[in-house]
């Protein structure tokens, strides 16, 4: 069983329980299981059993290459294209098209044609309806010569009569319904799995017993009670949530449960802010603030050193050459990990800025973009901060004090290492092929200023609204990249990452990471402190209840400044991610003082421990 860590808590807790069990027993039963999953719990079991995939000798299906592979969808007829859509675009960036090809106000499979030569790969919905329109595999067969397709039919068995000459993948599902739709998207990714055959000749080249099998890959969406939890027990979440926005700790959040590979629930709150219109959306990007440390730069750091070309015990003025006529030269990786090197917490940069070392409009002489119309001078990192980090004092080595200055140190590194810039490396090595949409530093060039939340109304150093610059004023003079903020994401992103890491480095077919430098990373690796390397943990000083009074000793992750956390959980294979901007439009302390994301942790907890218990 889960019980709170702190024992006078458990004595009181289970003297109530008891009592309560006493008098209140018909009170405490099981609420029911809603009717709505209950239905879609069997009508997804009854499409895993008929689903065929046929023509997969290649093994595409999973795709797996997600690195150079530029996709499209198009519906011909598909009702739920929509939906379909929409599940794809959670495993990987899809563009979708439609055309009904038969029907002359569409768009023509003509045009269609010449819209997909930049793609890799199509994957083409087909119904009863569309596959028996001579355009329609006329379409199909000159698409197949020159791309790698994926026909999706929705409909009869009888329908595969027309697709004989189709030698690449075909994803057969029995309905057009919601359902359907969503199982054949996470099908193609590595969702959900098949092994169904066909169950009697339907053509000369489709015969009785003919499928491939696949293996579940990469996340699957579904309700809590696919993994035995009752979505009723997890409306807690709502309630704290609810809490959170009336009470104005922040404007909007979302949140999101992992659990053995599912995610179980993932919702939006509130707005992006108080006075406006515009709800929060789970897709929204969000300023990570910390997190950058492990979703960032502790990942560089796991990929270097499995790649010897950073050592945990080397000191640092063997890579930073700058580093070794002060008193950081001799001070290892991993002490720097550990928040154990001496480093004092931050040094207040902006504080210190010149009228001369920043401009409104920018130029040669000033192009180091902090904000909308802010721009740093050329260089004034080099000159001016990276010298007084190096000559900062160092007053406290050997005990634990968590520094800023740290990740500055070890982006540093890694940039001399990979030979890259940290933003260039981790979205080559992780986010690119892992599929991720979202994450990256600087998100202002890549995505629509509107799908970003805005952070602080900047009154004291940029003297702007932040929206899509990073949070940090450190992070921001350098150009929004830092080893220690600048990282923004969707909550999903983030649940492709962390479930990569609970995997214990594999994710959609690939190995990224070793299962032993996984561990080593997230285990407790500190004799003064809780931490890991990069990684913060669960506190073994069960009065703290940190990060919930039931995280078990298997917990790593990390929270940010802006409000948000994400926490691992190996020992329940959880993966809890709660992203808000409590600092819009100034920051406020409330969503610490409420403990919402420990509350909200302690209610996915206790969740299980019923689903355990039945």
């Amino acid at each position: 069983m889960i019980y709170p860590k702190n024992p006078l808590k458990c004595f009181l807790l289970v003297a109530i329980a008891l009592v309560a069990h006493i008098l209140y027993l018909p009170a405490c039963a099981q609420p029911p299981i809603p009717q709505n999953n209950k239905q879609r719990l069997r009508e997804d079991r009854l499409i895993s059993r008929s689903a065929v995939l046929l023509n997969n000798l290649s093994g595409f299906i999973p795709i797996n290459n997600l690195r150079d592979n530029k996709i499209a969808s198009i519906s011909l007829g598909n009702a739920f294209a929509s939906n379909f859509d929409s599940l794809l675009n959670k495993y990987t960036s899809v563009t979708s098209f439609s055309s009904t090809g038969y029907n002359s106000d569409s768009l023509s499979l003509d045009d269609l044609s010449d819209d997909l030569k930049f793609y890799t790969t199509i994957i083409i919905q087909v119904t009863d309806q569309s596959v028996i329109d001579p355009k329609t595999i006329g379409f199909l067969l000159d698409i197949q010569r020159s791309k790698q397709i994926v026909v999706v039919l929705f409909g009869d068995l009888k329908s595969l009569r027309a697709l004989d000459a189709i030698e690449q993948p075909i994803i057969r599902v029995n309905k057009q319904t919601l359902a359907s739709a969503e199982f054949a998207a996470q099908l193609i990714f590595g969702g959900v799995a098949v092994s169904s055959r066909l169950n009697q000749d339907y053509s000369p080249k489709y015969l009785k017993g003919l499928g491939w099998d696949t293996k579940i890959t990469r996340l699957k969406y579904s309700v809590p009670e696919e993994v035995g939890i009752n979505s009723r027990d997890l409306q807690g979440i709502d309630e704290i949530a609810g809490e959170a926005m009336r009470e104005k700790a922040a404007p909007g959040a979302v949140i999101m449960v992992v659990k053995d590979g599912v995610v179980i629930f993932n919702k939006s709150y509130g707005k992006h802010t108080y006075d406006g219109n515009e709800p929060t959306r789970i897709t929204d990007i969000f300023d990570l603030a910390s997190i950058t440390k492990i979703a960032a730069t502790t990942m560089a750091v796991m990929r270097l050193t499995e790649q010897n070309k950073l050592k945990l015990d080397t000191n640092i003025g063997a890579y930073i050459p700058k580093a070794r006529k002060t008193d950081k030269n001799s001070i290892s990786v991993r002490e720097v990990m550990l928040h154990q090197a001496g480093f004092i917490p931050f040094i207040p940069f902006y504080k210190n800025i010149l009228p001369s070392d920043f401009s409104r409009d920018s130029s040669e002489a000033y192009s180091v973009k902090a904000a909308d119309n802010f721009y740093m001078r050329k260089g004034y990192f080099a000159k001016v901060m990276w010298p007084q980090m190096l000559n900062s004092p160092l007053n406290n080595r050997g005990k634990y004090v968590y520094s800023d200055l740290s990740m500055y140190f070890m982006k540093e590194i890694i940039e001399r290492q990979s030979r890259k810039p940290l933003e260039d490396y981790v979205f080559e090595e992780f986010y690119k092929p892992l599929g991720m949409k979202t994450a990256g530093f600087n998100p202002r060039i890549r995505f629509p200023k509107d799908q970003i939340i805005p952070t602080e109304n900047d009154l004291t150093f940029r003297k702007t609204l932040l929206q899509g610059y990073v949070h940090d004023q450190g992070a921001a003079m350098v150009g929004g990249v830092s080893g220690h903020a600048g990282l923004f994401s969707s909550a999903n992103d983030l649940a492709i990452e962390f479930q990569m890491i609970l995997n214990g480095g594999t994710y959609g077919g690939e190995q990224y990471l070793k299962p032993e430098t996984i561990k080593n990373f997230t285990s407790k690796q500190s004799l003064i402190s809780r931490r890991g390397l990069g990684f913060d943990r669960y506190d073994p000083d069960l009065s703290k209840e940190y990060p919930s009074k039931y995280a078990s000793s298997e917990t790593y992750g990390h929270t940010g400044y802006t409000g948000t956390c994400i926490w691992v959980d190996a020992k329940y294979g959880l993966i809890y991610i709660f992203l808000s901007n409590r600092v819009h439009p100034s920051v406020s302390e409330k969503l610490g003082k409420l403990n919402i994301r420990s509350r909200i942790q302690d209610v996915i907890y206790e969740a299980i421990e019923k689903s355990n218990n039945k």
